[in-house]
């Protein structure tokens, strides 16, 4: 997966397909020799998976789900909460904030459809193959793939841009970590070697890498500056895609310009697709100030993370006239974990049972129904919303794969359920306080002068570390909680670019973090609770997780050699994670909420994994927007 679509990884099947893909919407067909390989030998393939069918076969000509006659045209104008500093993604969340406008300018090697579990498909690569043990790959470039300048894309392009992305992006570092060798090996073909075999994700989620271009990054800008591709930049990168950067004011906006000689545009997996002419990104510090500009039509749509904001500041003139469209998106592409982390770097936490405390002190239900209108669920899995949530006891091939760490997991796993505290009255929250405080004496803590302090008489106190009023308003209402048990609790709130800082360097005690999981766990699990990332600046692991029992349940996921092995190891993971108590779970809504000015469409249905599909799916509709009247 590319780190920046964390919930599109790849899922499904590693099946045999059609040995050539022949000429498809007037391209230049591929290879005769694609079709020819000797017997035993791996065959070129249009499209890769895990474990299960390929919807679309070599020939297809686009994806069930798009209009290939959507008009092109038009502007969206979208809302970005933040700012940013930087069009450089190789130094993406280690130096500077990233502008998320940058995603339209490169390409991958292969892309996902949106109506299977993941299934890729080939994009800047015509084709791809590898052996049955999966100990490389290799990826075919397709002839016409070309740079924004007309340059083509090359095979040093792609080893370029692996080198660069393990060397300063720690994420990237880390996910591509078995990639032990890239090497040119025809015109168009590049190899990758792993370092072991048998992990079938690897050749998908090398084809998920965003290829740069080398000789831009290798040369000099307009004023004879050579470029470094280790730094944050707002010169307007050159890219692959089908949008380039127009114009950009630093901090306020970025807009977007369709490539209208776009190499791509004519591939099945572009047909139908990028229909908007530009595509605007305004940024605002604040939710409120961005539904105001929203409500002046500043802005076509706004995706709403605020329960109370939908439920009350969204009966202006324009919605009951309908010219604005309230509606929600059924999120079926991925699951998540969300929650308060509690820093194990930190003495404080170290102790199973004072994190466990802290679960106690949470009283979800009491903050769903003052803050949130009651319309939010509490997270009871790391793969919360999907089939892969453990739930009752484990049994089956998970509890036997549980039973190789009996003596390394929480007992409870084999013994109890996971269910969090409920609270919502006062009863239920004084008997969880009770448990709360019985926990914390069996961990060698006790109340002085109504302070909690640890075994070594240190009074305890913890920082909660925010950058944004909706996550201030959470922290708040967590606190007198954590006072009643005897803890001092200060809530901090820092901007964008100092917050960013200090998550990389691990500095703090607590924060709000979030873990998008897809539907086929992988490799990015050793960058959310691996030991290796534990201490590798800027990784996902913001708990600080270093657990043997974790670091085997996550190679059981990634050397799984079929879906009930995958499935059953997951779960065992949850399981794991969950008793350990690592984070205090706060909630989720299994919907994307969006308002948007009625000015555009899309084909129906909407693919199953696509969620909105906003803007790529969608076109402007001259009609509609003729009925609004001029943009304000």
């Amino acid at each position: 997966m590319t780190l920046s679509r964390r919930q599109l990884l790849q899922s499904g099947a590693l099946a045999a397909l059609a040995p050539a893909l022949g000429s498809v919407s007037g391209l230049a067909p591929i290879d005769a020799a694609l079709a020819q390989a000797a017997p035993g030998e791996p065959t070129w393939q249009h499209a890769l998976s895990l474990f299960g069918e390929i919807k679309y076969p070599a020939d297809f000509t686009r994806y069930a789900y798009v209009n290939p006659d959507a008009p092109k045209g038009g502007m969206a104008r979208q809302i970005s909460i933040g700012t940013f500093d930087n069009f450089n993604v190789v130094v993406a969340g280690v130096k500077g904030s990233i502008a998320p406008a940058v995603q339209y300018l490169y390409e991958t090697l292969s892309t996902e459809s949106l109506d299977e579990i993941s299934t890729e498909y080939g994009l800047l690569a015509e084709a791809s193959q590898h052996p049955g043990d999966f100990s490389w790959v290799t990826y075919r470039l397709r002839k016409e793939a070309k740079w924004h300048d007309g340059r083509p894309v090359t095979p040093e392009d792609v080893i370029f841009s692996m080198e660069v992305l393990k060397k300063y992006s720690p994420r990237y570092a880390g996910y591509y970590r078995h990639v032990g060798k890239v090497e040119k090996v025809g015109d168009r073909d590049i190899k990758f070697s792993f370092d072991a075999p048998g992990n079938r994700e690897l050749p998908l989620i090398v084809g998920q890498l965003m290829v740069l271009p080398k000789h831009w990054w290798e040369g000099s800008d307009s004023e004879g500056r050579k470029r470094d591709v280790s730094q944050t930049t707002l010169e307007k990168p050159l890219g692959s895609g089908p949008y380039r950067i127009k114009e950009f004011t630093p901090g306020r906006s970025v807009t977007m310009e369709r490539v209208k000689d776009y190499w791509g545009a004519k591939l099945p997996v572009r047909i139908g697709q990028h229909n908007l002419d530009e595509l605007r990104f305004e940024f605002f510090r604040d939710n409120t100030v961005a539904l105001e500009a929203f409500k002046a039509d500043q802005a076509d749509w706004i995706a709403e993370n605020s329960a109370k904001q939908w439920a009350t500041q969204y009966d202006f003139p324009a919605v009951a006239e309908k010219r604005v469209v309230k509606e929600e998106f059924p999120v079926r592409n991925s699951g998540r974990m969300q929650g308060f982390v509690l820093n194990l770097r930190r003495d404080t936490f170290k102790d199973a049972r004072v994190r466990r405390a802290f679960n106690y002190a949470f009283d979800f239900e009491e903050m769903n129904k003052r803050l949130f209108y009651g319309q939010y669920k509490r997270i009871n899995s790391y793969f919360e919303g999907t089939k892969l949530a453990s739930s009752g006891l484990p049994e089956g091939a998970e509890l036997a794969l549980l039973e190789t760490l009996r003596d390394k997991v929480p007992a409870e796993v084999f013994t109890t359920p996971y269910a969090n505290p409920v609270g919502g009255n006062p009863e239920a929250v004084r008997s969880n306080l009770r448990e709360a405080s019985k926990l914390l004496k069996e961990a060698g803590f006790e109340v002085r002068e109504r302070k909690l302090v640890d075994p070594a008489g240190k009074p305890v106190s913890v920082e909660i570390l925010v950058r944004d009023p909706a996550s201030e308003r959470l922290a708040l209402f967590y606190k007198p909680s954590l006072e009643r048990l005897g803890v001092t609790v200060a809530i901090r709130t820092v901007d964008d670019a100092q917050y960013q800082n200090r998550i990389r360097a691990f500095d703090y005690d607590m924060i709000t973090d979030l873990w998008a999981q897809s539907l086929s766990p992988g490799n990015e699990q050793r960058d959310y609770w691996g030991s290796q990332s534990a201490d590798q600046p800027g990784s996902n692991n913001t708990v600080g997780i270093k657990n043997p029992a974790i670091d085997a349940l996550i190679e059981k996921i990634i050397y799984a050699v079929d879906r009930p092995s995958l499935v059953a190891a997951t779960k065992a993971l949850d399981r794991v994670l969950l008793w350990n108590f690592y984070v205090v779970p706060q909630f989720t809504y299994g919907f994307i909420r969006y308002a948007r000015w009625d000015r555009f469409s899309h084909a129906e249905p909407l693919p199953e994994f696509g969620v909105s599909g906003l803007p790529t799916l969608w076109w402007y509709d001259a009609d509609k927007a003729a009925r609004l009247g001029k943009r304000s």
